[in-house]
């Protein structure tokens, strides 16, 4: 009997797959614990609909991720910090600085897990830093910290 999966089944199947399993372990099983419904023509057309939506939107994301990208590619990113006598920065530029920065410069929203940095920045100068914007598309970028 072929069922959809409505939940991840161990040794079966992950949620949204169509599957082939006895009628008894569908019928005893499977479909009174809501963990999967029969292929009908529906629950059929909902799985196409369902994969479809989900095709449109990595391209989506990924479109826009592109388009990120080549806003960022080699720009440089102007930062200002405190430092004491020696020109040593008091504390470090995190990424999240970086990403306030890029946010406020370029207008483009960045997480700060995805930014990642050579090196630390605990003084004045410019740093690469690759800042990742989905899966296989990153830009580089260079910090340029300043006194302030």
């Amino acid at each position: 009997m072929k069922v959809v999966l409505l939940q991840d089944v161990k040794a079966h199947g992950k949620k949204g797959e169509l599957v082939n399993v006895t009628e008894g372990y569908a019928r005893n099983f499977l479909l009174p614990r809501g963990l999967a419904k029969e292929a009908n023509a529906q629950a059929m057309n909902e799985l196409k609909n369902a994969e479809e939506s989900k095709a449109y939107k990595i391209k989506m994301e990924t479109e826009a991720a592109k388009a990120a990208a080549a806003k960022l590619e080699g720009k440089s990113v102007q930062m200002t910090a405190k430092a004491g006598q020696a020109g040593k920065l008091f504390g470090s530029v995190t990424p999240k600085e970086i990403a306030a920065a890029i946010k406020q410069q370029f207008g483009v929203s960045v997480d700060k897990r995805k930014i990642v940095l050579d090196v630390e920045i605990k003084a004045f100068g410019s740093y690469n830093c690759e800042v990742k914007l989905y899966n296989g598309i990153s830009a580089k970028v260079t910090a340029v910290v300043t006194e302030a």
